[in-house]
């Protein structure tokens, strides 16, 4: 286990700071770690500025086994990631940041068992705050679940997170 967590360790600090990185890469190595990894997150797509993050409702995610409606704990991580993995991209550098606010604004429940994808967009990255916005919807991005809005403090590589 040390040796696993020694070699994460080597692959992380070769991701931080990467002024030109395998983006895609980055994010599907930082998806298969922690909370990513424990709800069960995917990586769908990125643009110059946004990326898409998708997540497969499972039973343990859900808050009302009644209805089947998803908790909000997995749909809030989902936007936190998508908005803040696009910080790097408007940066164009890997490097860690911290979020300051993340207001959400939930519009409807998500349709139980239908897989929901996020889309963060970074629309201003300044010296040292990022703002961004995104959505939440499960299959019409027209009809969203939920929307933010935010702001992440940009650290450099050498910064612990």
């Amino acid at each position: 286990m040390a040796d696993d967590i020694r070699a994460s360790q080597t692959e992380r600090d070769l991701i931080l700071g990467a002024t030109d990185p395998d983006f895609e890469r980055v994010v599907r190595w930082l998806l298969g770690h922690g909370h990513g990894l424990a709800i069960g997150t995917e990586y769908i797509g990125h643009g110059e500025d946004w990326v898409e993050l998708g997540l497969c409702q499972r039973p343990d995610l859900v808050a009302d086994p009644a209805t089947g409606v998803i908790a909000s704990g997995p749909i809030i991580t989902l936007l936190d990631f998508a908005t803040s993995a696009s910080t790097w991209l408007r940066r164009k550098k890997v490097a860690p940041n911290a979020t300051l606010d993340l207001r959400i604004d939930y519009l409807r429940p998500a349709r139980p068992g239908a897989k929901i994808v996020a889309r963060g967009e970074c629309y201003a990255a300044k010296r040292t705050v990022s703002f961004v916005r995104g959505i939440a919807h499960d299959g019409d991005p027209e009809d969203p679940i939920a929307h933010c809005v935010g702001t992440f403090f940009n650290m450099d590589e050498k910064s612990s997170v």
